[in-house]
């Protein structure tokens, strides 16, 4: 039995960004499944994204590898749980290949790309293993530099920059 003092809700680990943009969802799709595009938008700049590896199948694998501006470089391994191609890609950090734990499994990733009157509604809920990890993403900066990627993405494709 869980106490309500103790009980964590959906929304006390979620943070969520969404737009609508000018584009079919296969663009959206594939700027976030093909390494090569990837590798252009993915990071809001000053940082970069200096390598990206997709396995893009249940189970297989991704790599992503930012670099700050000063230089340091975060590897990020993560797997995917959930493709369903132009319409919904699911991931997480707690696995890294294979089904392999990882170290400290920090989120889950649902993506989902919508058709809406000849647009996408593209939305990003992000789900933590707890309030504390939320918070520290929130923290971090998730809604501007989730929204400042997803404005280097719409330029990318060359889509225009969505309003928030």
């Amino acid at each position: 039995m869980t106490s309500a003092s103790n009980a964590t809700t959906a929304s006390d680990r979620e943070l969520v960004l969404t737009r609508l943009i000018a584009a079919p969802r296969a663009k959206l799709y594939d700027a976030w499944t093909q390494p090569e595009l990837i590798v252009q938008w993915f990071t809001p700049k000053p940082w970069q994204t200096v390598r990206a590896e997709t396995d893009v199948r249940p189970g297989g694998a991704s790599l992503i590898v930012m670099r700050g501006p000063d230089g340091t470089e975060f590897p990020n391994r993560g797997v995917y749980l959930e493709v369903v191609p132009n319409e919904r890609l699911v991931f997480t950090d707690a696995y890294t290949a294979a089904w392999k734990p990882s170290d400290k499994p920090f989120m889950t990733v649902v993506l989902s790309f919508e058709e809406e009157g000849g647009k996408t509604r593209y939305t990003a809920r992000v789900l933590h293993w707890n309030a504390a990890d939320r918070e520290a993403h929130e923290k971090m900066g998730f809604h501007e530099g989730w929204g400042k990627a997803t404005e280097q993405l719409c330029e990318l494709i060359g889509a225009p920059k969505p309003a928030p």
